[in-house]
């Protein structure tokens, strides 16, 4: 679990870092960085209840780059690949 915390923070500063970098606006940044966390506890919302639906999702720093960039359409994207396609 602190694995795929610390891989999330990890890629949001990277992440943040390259948007500053670029010069974008400061609204940008912060769309990005709320659309990260609202992903990522969805994540941990679908990981803590999902056992009661057998949904699981696991953290790592692939699945918390996903919901990082995509937030809440990153869950779905990850729900797509591993229950539609057996991929993760």
């Amino acid at each position: 679990m602190m694995e795929g915390t610390f891989s999330f923070i990890v890629a949001i500063l990277i992440l943040v870092f390259i948007l500053w970098l670029l010069g974008k606006s400061l609204r940008l940044m912060v769309k990005f960085v709320l659309n990260a966390l609202v992903g990522f506890v969805m994540l941990l919302f679908f990981n803590f209840f999902g056992v009661l639906f057998g949904i699981y999702l696991p953290v790592n720093i692939i699945t918390s780059f996903i919901t990082g960039v995509f937030g809440i359409a990153g869950i779905a994207i990850l729900l797509i690949l591993k229950y539609l396609f057996h991929v993760i």
